[in-house]
């Protein structure tokens, strides 16, 4: 089990350019399969998540090689097996999106129940009602999901509730079945733009049309391309969340402002800083800052995902500060560890008029004791502790806060971090951080 003994006090100061959007690395990657020819994909993220998808296309008889430092090609024409093994399968939450992929080449897939962070249900059933609805069978068998399809055909399917993923797989199994399919009440993430634009430059034919649809025309045959990934917007607001929590001047190089709209107008309201220019985006400290509400929302609005990462920043606002969340059922598993560590924070269920349409997920996964929204009371000084790591995020609210307290902060599991984060102890170490990894 590897640790960080992270040592705070010390404001952040320097520059760092992030990778790849992990939310899109490894989803183009697995997207190469449906093409006949080998594709290249540039600036993906060098992260676990990515290495072990890379494993798992390998395991499957495809070939996957890497050039130099950002660049992955990736040929399916060896590609001879529908089935991943469970060993593979349950490290990772995406195991489920290779059934496109594998329903097209062999009209059968066999993939194991997902892993990956223990944040809360992520939905299948949004995911395999849409397979169904374009002519696959899924159950699910001793741990395994087994889709089977004679030939998927396009049709028009309603999504109850945003599904960010189940986008993502609706597009590719909809990209070579006959006919035209039309996708509604579909996510609006700019990864989902990513890999639509990454499978229209394969020869799809894919559209974003108003009011949350897409339509995609079928197509026969795909061919490999070459494209470069997003730049990872999660990655961006962790470092302006450290920039800021530490009183430090942070400027990421290649930040997409466009992809941060809802996060900077927080930053504005607290009264943190940011400059937006041709090089990406400089966050930095310039005085006191005060609390303020956030709402996390489906795309376009606040995103879950950035939600435990300003709870940090929200500690040092001077007046009590509201976190409400939508999306996740159960994603305050930080606030423990927060209070551990100094902060004022309640949990509470805040009153809501149509809880259904109000939150994101769906109501059989809720239980009484989940709570959806938390007052933190600031500003407040955090003191180190020791902790141990339960998800991706839950990491790095963690570390984010070790840095801002005082004395050194052991954080163990730190795994789950790297599923994540592109070298995130050294990143954050070239910018005066004080992070030892055991």
């Amino acid at each position: 089990m590897t640790e960080f003994h992270v040592t705070g006090g010390i404001p952040l100061h320097g520059s760092v350019r992030i990778g790849g959007a992990k939310n899109a690395s490894y989803k183009l990657m697995i997207a190469s399969l449906l093409a006949d020819t080998e594709s290249r994909l540039l600036n993906f993220s060098k992260i676990s998540d990515v290495e072990l998808v890379a494993e798992i296309i390998s395991y499957l008889g495809a070939n996957v090689n890497k050039a130099g430092e950002r660049a992955i090609f990736i040929d399916p024409a060896s590609l001879n097996s529908f089935q991943i093994d469970k060993n593979h399968g349950e490290q990772g939450r995406f195991s489920t999106m290779f059934i496109p992929a594998l329903l097209s080449k062999f009209g059968e897939a066999r993939v194991p129940a997902p892993g990956g962070d223990k944040i809360g249900a992520r939905p299948l059933d949004r995911h395999f009602e849409g397979l169904e609805a374009l002519g696959a069978t899924v159950i699910l068998e001793n741990g395994m999901y087994i889709a089977k399809t004679n030939g998927l055909v396009g049709n028009t399917y309603k999504f109850s509730k945003n599904s960010h993923t189940g986008t993502e797989t609706l597009i590719m199994a909809a990209v070579k079945a006959k006919g035209k399919t039309v996708l509604e009440n579909a996510a609006l993430e700019p990864e989902i733009d990513d890999l639509i634009s990454y499978l229209n430059e394969m020869g799809a034919k894919i559209a974003r049309l108003p009011n949350r649809v897409i339509e995609i025309e079928g197509v026969e045959k795909l061919t490999g391309a070459i494209h470069k990934i997003i730049p990872d917007r999660n990655e961006a607001v962790s470092y302006a969340c450290a920039a800021i929590a530490t009183k430090g001047d942070v400027t990421i190089e290649n930040a997409r402002p466009e992809h941060l709209t809802e996060f900077l107008k927080k930053l504005d309201e607290i009264g943190a800083g940011f400059e937006i220019g041709n090089y990406g985006v400089r966050f930095y400290y310039k005085g006191p800052l005060k609390a303020t509400n956030i709402t996390t929302a489906i795309e376009p609005g606040f995103m879950t995902d950035w939600q435990p990462l300003m709870a940090t920043v929200l500690t040092q606002c001077e007046g009590t500060s509201i976190l409400h969340e939508t999306i996740m059922a159960n994603r305050f598993q930080y606030v423990e560890e927060l209070v551990e560590m100094g902060a004022k924070i309640e949990k509470f269920n805040p009153k809501v008029s149509n809880p259904e349409e109000t939150y994101n997920f769906d109501s059989k996964d809720d239980k009484e004791e989940y709570k959806h929204a938390i007052k933190i009371h600031g500003k407040t000084p955090l003191t180190a502790g020791e902790f141990e790591v339960k998800d991706l995020r839950h990491g790095a609210t963690l570390i984010l806060a070790a840095m801002t307290a005082k004395g050194t902060t052991i954080i163990r599991n730190i795994e789950h971090v790297d599923r994540g984060y592109e070298s995130l102890d050294e990143r954050l170490k070239s910018m005066g951080a004080k992070i030892v990894r055991k």
